[in-house]
């Protein structure tokens, strides 16, 4: 019968080992965002065809709010990322019937975003105070340029069009956040 010391001392070890595995991960997310990233513009292309013609005369400026990845503070940036990257799931995870696209591509981006939002939420400190101001300007500005994407695809009725002008905004969209990652 184990005594309620050594419980505790094993307690303590596992703990010290997930924080230090988790810290790790940590110190590695730029690498691994600028990985998953990489991989997900290529997924984007391998998802549809070349941008079709027909859908030129439909293009959009949806204007990403560039302000809200050149903040002072490196974990301000990481939250805009993470919720970036929450946007692009939600976008692409709903009435893609119509979008055409190869599905094993789409679903492979898909759980690269997800795998990346569960290690952005594991990293980034999200109750220090002196962030939340600028995070909710930003959080807001984002929300504001997203609600744009989704109401054109609504408005759209989520046609093949809206969906290839979507992709390639999303495809500008991670261009941008990869180059802030490559600076972080």
């Amino acid at each position: 019968i184990m005594n309620a010391f050594g419980l505790i001392q094993i307690g303590l070890i596992l703990l010290c080992t997930t924080t230090t595995t988790s810290s790790l991960q940590c110190n590695h997310l730029p690498l691994q965002q600028r990985k998953v990233i990489e991989n997900s513009l290529q997924l984007l292309d391998r998802m549809g065809k070349k941008f079709p013609q027909q859908c030129l005369r439909e293009k959009k400026s949806f204007r990403f709010p560039e302000q809200v990845l050149k903040p002072r503070q490196k974990e301000t940036v990481k939250i805009a990322i993470e919720e970036i990257f929450q946007h692009i799931f939600y976008i692409f995870s709903k009435n893609l019937t119509l979008a055409a696209w190869d599905g094993t591509a789409l679903e492979q981006f898909q759980n690269g975003l997800y795998q990346q939002i569960e290690q952005l939420e594991a990293c980034v400190i999200k109750k220090q105070t002196h962030y939340f101001r600028s995070k909710e300007v930003n959080r807001l500005k984002l929300k504001k340029y997203f609600q744009k994407i989704d109401c054109f695809l609504k408005d759209k009725q989520h046609n093949l069009c809206s969906w290839e002008i979507s992709r390639a905004e999303m495809r500008r969209c991670l261009q941008l956040v990869d180059k802030v990652t490559r600076k972080l």
